[in-house]
């Protein structure tokens, strides 16, 4: 587990975790295409891991779920805590490392949202998550559309690369970008299958908040999500 300050956002989180609340590309695209996405969680045990600033938790408690939020940023776990209570636990971890305080086939959801573009090994991640879901259950994740990145950066679309940007709060954003058929063979390669794709699209409340947003991303590709599946024995 990194020290703190070695995390991407520590130092960032308590301005990520603000504009996130109300931004078009969270508030307005990726929360509610991955909510939707998710179903009923009512009952269930639901891992949202790089759960950031919790705001993914929030929702996952009011929806009835039992959440459990990890993510490798100090700042962000105490964020989390802070917005959840008892309501969730949350706890430090690094998803580049084995999730050793986890048992097997201890989640019926996993939630990953715009974290899986950071790792390191993708595949291996993905296998360890797989272990601590139940036969039958669910891991949804969001990333980058794989046309946005080429759109924006150039380059050979089906040239898998590291992307570097900077934001506006002054963090250096650096993440991989690959063709989509190479995150399908990753999910296929940790023993998931695809049980459906979704292309982003904005919720109707960003034409009212974030106009050029909405018009930008109504006609053009920004996130992809899916949700994979592990196969019942």
């Amino acid at each position: 587990m990194p020290p703190p300050g070695d995390a991407l956002y520590d130092g960032f989180a308590e301005s990520f975790a603000r504009e996130a609340a109300v931004s078009a590309y969270n508030a307005h695209y990726d929360r509610p295409t991955v909510l939707s996405l998710l179903g009923d969680v009512n009952g269930l045990d639901v891992l949202d891991a790089g759960c950031g600033p919790g705001l993914y938790l929030s929702e996952l408690a009011a929806r009835g779920a039992r959440p459990v939020g990890i993510d490798q940023s100090t700042d962000m776990v105490r964020l989390a805590g802070e917005r959840l209570g008892a309501l969730a636990q949350v706890r430090q971890h690094d998803l580049a490392q084995p999730l050793t305080w986890a048992d097997d086939e201890q989640f019926d959801t996993i939630l990953l949202t715009l974290v899986l573009h950071y790792l390191p090994d993708r595949v291996r991640t993905l296998r360890e998550l797989a272990r601590v879901l139940r036969p039958g259950g669910q891991i949804v994740v969001s990333t980058s559309h794989p046309t946005a990145d080429w759109l924006a950066h150039g380059g050979g679309y089906f040239a898998a690369s590291h992307v570097e940007e900077s934001w506006s709060n002054g963090m250096t954003h650096r993440y991989w970008h690959q063709p989509l058929q190479d995150w399908l063979d990753e999910f296929t390669a940790a023993g998931l299958f695809l049980d459906r794709l979704v292309e982003h699209q904005p919720a109707p409340s960003m034409a009212r908040h974030h106009p050029a947003d909405h018009e930008r991303l109504s006609n053009q590709p920004g996130f992809i999500a899916v949700r994979l599946r592990k196969r019942r024995p």
